[in-house]
């Protein structure tokens, strides 16, 4: 159960890779959202059956028919374990599995609660009692669950996401980025977030204006959707503050996103917060050395100096100093580049994911 499944990321793409790769042999399974229906292009992907509820208030005569509706689908399809994505399912929908006599209930947390509103805290605490297990996209999410909610540490499990590297293998060209202003043989810094706060664009842009002192001809890429416009206008209002709006191009959301990494000579996310980022494991995946804060799940990822570069939040100088030093020294930025690539591989591999996630679904029913 989701809140939502519209886009090809994040948690959402998270999913997706899920309900893909989970062996059918083993297991019978469904999704079900809330609030928004499934983006058409996700639908004709899923491998199962799939249910879409607009839910406007989980407190309204429509969220009791809702609750209604999944409670005879979990009693009609004997489910097993229901595993619930973001807040409103997380809460709204966990207390609704869990009335609906769903045997076990997993609540995912894919972010250092900086989504969780007063009201989400509150119901957090129940559900922290009532699930069965929370499941953590890194050990420092694991840590907020433990101290920050105190969170049974026996309930809360640790499962890294992870990367398809047929999908990597598959890119034969570089993105043409001609049509976004940006010359064929320019270097890229890209970054690929959605835009709001939280990711720290405004850092990404700021050190932009750094490394363009010594690099000129260099241009910052921002690939994903503009969540908050207000926030895009005051992102493209400090860029044409520091003169360099012409070197620094929002692209939107792109279906070519690892084409655009192979295109790029770093990868930065200078997020204020982070659970733990896909998009840093598809740069890894790509041998495209990044530059990242410091913060949530990103130290699990990378090791510094040899498979990227960590700076501290709001740091945007240290950022610029690392893009710089890699700009300079090309051997050295593939050397780190293969050993991201690897540890990818070997740590973060979408088959490594499934075979945890396969086998922790299994022990949770054979659990009295």
């Amino acid at each position: 159960m989701i809140d939502h499944l519209v886009a090809a990321g994040g948690g959402e793409g998270a999913l997706v890779k899920i309900l893909r790769l989970l062996p059918r042999d083993r297991f019978r399974y469904s999704v079900v959202t809330l609030k928004w229906a499934i983006g058409p292009d996700i639908l004709r992907s899923l491998p199962c059956p799939a249910h879409s509820f607009e839910l406007d208030r989980t407190y309204s005569w429509k969220a009791l028919q809702t609750a209604y509706a999944i409670r005879r689908l979990i009693r009609s399809e004997n489910v097993d374990i229901v595993h619930t994505f973001f807040e409103t399912s997380n809460t709204w929908g966990g207390i609704v599995a869990k009335l609906s006599g769903a045997p076990r209930l997993v609540s995912s947390r894919r972010d250092m609660g900086i989504l969780q509103s007063p009201k989400h805290r509150l119901a957090y605490r129940v559900i922290n009692r009532i699930c069965d297990r929370v499941l953590t996209v890194s050990e420092m999410v694991r840590r907020q669950c433990v101290e920050g909610e105190h969170i049974d540490p026996a309930k809360v499990v640790r499962i890294y996401n992870g990367m398809e590297f047929e999908q990597v293998a598959a890119v034969r060209e570089a993105a043409d980025l001609t049509s976004l202003g940006i010359p064929a043989d320019a270097p890229v810094i890209t970054t690929v977030a959605n835009i709001r706060p939280v990711k720290g664009i405004d850092i990404f842009i700021r050190a932009a204006a750094l490394v363009l002192r010594e690099f000129p001809q260099t241009y910052f890429l921002v690939v994903g959707a503009v969540n908050e416009p207000d926030t895009a206008a005051e992102l493209l209002q400090l860029a044409r503050s520091l003169a360099i709006e012409n070197n620094v191009k929002f692209s939107g959301l792109r279906d070519d996103v690892l084409q655009i990494l192979r295109r790029s000579k770093v990868f930065c996310m200078l997020s204020r917060s982070e659970g733990f980022s896909n998009a840093v494991l598809e740069a890894m995946a790509s041998e495209v050395p990044c530059v990242v804060t410091r913060v949530g799940g990103n130290p699990e990822a990378i090791d510094e100096g040899v498979t990227g570069y960590l700076v501290p939040s709001e740091d945007f100088a240290a950022a610029a100093d690392r893009i710089t030093y890699l700009l300079r020294n090309p051997e050295q930025a593939a050397r780190i580049g293969r050993a991201a690539r690897e540890v990818v591989r070997t740590r973060f591999s979408s088959e490594r994911m499934i075979s945890d996630l396969t086998q922790f679904y299994e022990s949770l029913v054979e659990t009295p």
